[in-house]
C-alpha cells in the first residue's frame, strides 16, 4: 500500500475527504518526525512506539574489494510493534498439549 492508497481507506473510514485526510496524515507524520529526531518516544497504545537508536562504531568489508572499513556511529529511527500489531501479523495458534 503506498501513501494514495492509505489516504484513500482512512479518508473512506473517517468519512472526511481525500485532501482532509492528506493533510491530517502529513501532520501526524511530521509530528513523529520530529519528536523522534528531537529524541522524544512516540507511544501509540496497540499499535508501536517510535524512537531514536544508537548504533555503534564498527567493521565492514568493501564487497568490491574485500578491504576492512570503519563504520562510523549513528542514529537511526526505530519503530517497535506493540503487542496488538505483533498479534494481527501472526497470530498465535494455542495448542494444549497433552501429556
Amino acid at each position: 500500500m503506498n501513501k494514495a492508497e492509505l489516504i484513500e481507506r482512512v479518508a473512506k473510514k473517517a468519512k472526511l475527504t481525500k485532501s482532509q485526510t492528506e493533510t491530517i496524515l502529513d501532520a501526524t507524520i511530521d509530528a513523529i518526525q520530529k519528536a523522534v529526531s528531537s529524541g522524544e518516544e512516540v507511544k501509540i497504545v496497540g499499535f508501536g512506539t517510535f524512537d531514536r537508536a544508537s548504533r555503534k562504531q564498527r567493521n565492514g568489508r568493501n564487497p568490491k574489494t574485500g578491504s576492512t572499513i570503519v563504520i562510523p556511529a549513528s542514529r537511526v529511527p526505530r519503530f517497535r510493534p506493540g503487542k496488538e500489531f505483533k498479534a494481527l501479523v501472526e497470530p498465535t495458534t494455542e495448542t494444549s498439549a497433552t501429556a
